[in-house]
């Protein structure tokens, strides 16, 4: 597992945002298991308590599904994770053009450079 932390926002968010981004990479696919708990933890060496809480929310949203006694899966519901997809673009394309907008650089010359960089 590649998971680095950073300093700027929860773990919890981060390791959710990092579980989206294997499975729309495909690096996790739909059925697969998914790190005990406590195995996660000690994996990416942070609290089991951030891991649990982390795995709840991937659970309400329907990332993942625990069946009580059996090891978390990866949600195999395509929905979900095309969802999960479109959402990733989103926040990505958010965060982009906020920060383009905050230096004052207009829609056009952002579509010229990605036309010449993509």
């Amino acid at each position: 597992m590649n998971f680095i932390a950073n300093d700027r926002e929860p773990v919890y968010l981060q390791i959710i945002r990092y579980m989206r981004q294997q499975i729309v990479k495909g690096e996790l696919k739909p059925g697969d298991p998914v790190p005990s708990r406590r195995e996660m933890a000690v994996s990416i060496k942070v609290n089991p308590n951030t891991v649990q809480k982390a795995y709840k929310e991937m659970e309400e949203m329907g990332v993942i599904n625990t069946v009580r006694t059996h090891q978390s899966k990866i949600t195999t519901d395509e929905k979900i994770i095309s969802k999960i997809r479109k959402d990733l673009i989103h926040e990505s394309l958010e965060l982009f053009i906020s920060n383009m907008k905050a230096i004052d650089v207009e829609k056009e010359e952002i579509i010229k450079i990605i036309k010449e960089s993509y």
